[in-house]
């Protein structure tokens, strides 16, 4: 049998499969630490509950298309740092059906935080909560970014909380030897902004002197001569990154 017999022949239906979905964490800082964005469910299952802005991937669609589709969808948001997170098919993970998810991890800079929460009123920022130091892995809860220190964990929908703390775990592991903390900088900026975002990712004060001489010494940083308005003391240098050839 030749193989266009074959694929003539071929029922798609004669094996089961599962349905395939993409889902996007929506990471930036807030309030010096990690915060994500989160959509309430108004529908079973989990109606009520807090989840990832997510869906199913199309027949015709490629996975980066579909997250860069939701993105759109329920973001408002065209182009951040995307990239492909982790598969989580843990059965039951939907009771629905059998579903597998495609996770993915969108780094937004302050400004595209702030738009995204102020443009789709639906999404909430959440502080993300990381007790577990260094990249030994666990649980992460999620609180609302306006709530009080007595706030309780937000009820997480699926296993959305697993993803969130995978995601930090992945950008603690790529944080020192790769330029993922730049994405949630401005184009622009301090010194002592980049060490805020690397003390945010890694839950732990840094020292001052050390970290700024590891990150002059890569040559990551290219000093634009302008300094930042606005301060009351003497403005800080401004720096560029300089993507590695």
């Amino acid at each position: 049998m030749s193989e266009d017999a074959f694929l003539a022949a071929y029922d798609p239906a004669a094996y089961e499969r599962p349905a395939l979905a993409v889902d996007v964490v929506l990471l930036g800082l807030r309030e010096g630490r990690p915060a994500a964005l989160l959509l309430r469910r108004a529908q079973h299952p989990f109606a009520g509950f807090w989840a990832l802005p997510g869906g199913f991937v199309g027949i015709g669609e490629t996975l980066d298309a579909a997250a860069e589709r939701v993105l759109r969808e329920k973001a408002g948001i065209a182009a951040p740092h995307l990239e492909q997170l982790y598969t989580f098919g843990t059965l039951g993970r939907d009771p629905r059906m059998r579903i597998v998810s495609v996770a993915y991890l969108a780094l937004l800079p302050d400004r595209a935080f702030a738009a995204a929460s102020e443009g789709m009123p639906e999404l909430m920022p959440a502080r993300l909560d990381v007790p577990w130091r260094g990249e030994a892995g666990g649980p992460v809860a999620a609180f609302p970014l306006q709530g009080s220190a007595r706030s309780e964990p937000l009820s997480l929908a699926f296993d959305h909380a697993d993803i969130l703390a995978l995601a930090i775990l992945r950008l603690r592991g790529k944080l020192d030897y790769s330029d993922v903390g730049f994405a949630l900088l401005p184009e622009l900026f301090t010194l002592r902004q980049l060490q805020d975002v690397h003390e945010a990712i890694l839950g732990l004060p840094l020292n001052k002197p050390a970290f700024r001489r590891r990150m002059l010494d890569r040559g990551w940083l290219e000093p634009t001569g302008a300094r930042e308005a606005g301060s009351s003391f003497r403005p800080a240098e401004l720096y560029r990154f300089l993507r590695p050839r």
